[in-house]
């Protein structure tokens, strides 16, 4: 008897604790326990990932592109508002149907012709998605100066209970990133950004699902699918995932030889 009051009474002075907490420390021991769910140091201390499996492009809900693709992500020393990460996207089951790279100070669509920088917009798109994503705001963004987070509650989201927290930087870029309730793993985040044609804002918003362990203690999703106000626009199901293969900067290196081609006007 005396064993059961005393566990009633630290379960009551736990939901005591949570309740008396502000939005900010709930926000922020929300996201401690999604860090700590994917794999708490073993996550931070990734090195490079490497993903391949079956992906799918859409424009106005209709399949645009089918591909094998293979992710390369290599992670670089964290420097504050800074993307410090490279990515090589490989297309083709022998990796030959081209790739697109890009890396902190540039990128390029890779084809049999040569190299193309990628537009200014795209780029600068792909730094903004970067620097929202959940996954690289916990491994590189997570200490950063001026970070803030702010919970919204809980509330539940595609038959799933979760809690919602807005991540916010120094420069007020704002991400609202979902975290399921039991796993405490991130299920789906969304943000706003402004549309350069149309000057409003579209919402982006991106779905993670299939949670398994990639080695060491790592999770990572299996599926993940993107949105664009509503309209679904890419989706990718990988087939496997390893982490720290020790990737090499040639992996993320232009090629000597490679013909540079003009930036698209």
């Amino acid at each position: 008897m005396k064993r059961a009051a005393a566990i009633l009474l630290a379960c009551g002075l736990a939901v005591s604790a949570r309740a008396a907490e502000t939005a900010q420390e709930r926000g922020k021991r929300v996201v401690n326990e999604a860090l700590q769910a994917l794999g708490g140091k073993a996550f931070q201390q990734m090195e490079d990932r490497v993903e391949s499996g079956r992906a799918y492009s859409f424009y106005r809900r209709e399949l645009t592109g089918l591909s094998i693709a293979t992710i390369y992500t290599r992670y670089l020393a964290p420097a504050p508002g800074k993307v410090d990460v490279r990515e090589r996207q490989a297309f083709g089951k022998e990796q030959k149907d081209g790739a697109v790279l890009l890396t902190e100070s540039g990128a390029w669509e890779i084809s049999y012709r040569g190299a193309r920088p990628l537009e200014d917009l795209r780029y600068a798109n792909y730094q903004d998605s970067t620097l929202r994503n959940i996954f690289y705001i916990l491994r590189q963004r997570l200490n950063e100066p001026g970070l803030a987070f702010y919970s919204q509650g809980s509330d539940i989201v595609e038959n799933q209970p979760v809690e919602i927290v807005d991540i916010t930087d120094a420069d007020l870029r704002t991400v609202t990133v979902y975290f399921n309730q039991n796993t405490r793993l991130p299920v789906r985040q969304s943000f706003r950004r402004k549309n350069p044609d149309y000057h409003d804002f579209d919402t982006e918003v991106t779905v993670y699902a299939k949670y398994r362990d990639v080695g060491g203690g790592v999770m990572w999703p299996y599926d993940t699918r993107r949105e664009r106000n509503g309209d679904k626009i890419y989706e990718m199901f990988a087939e496997s995932v390893q982490v720290n293969q020790n990737l090499t900067d040639e992996l993320f290196t232009l090629a000597g030889n490679v013909k540079l081609l003009p930036k698209p006007k």
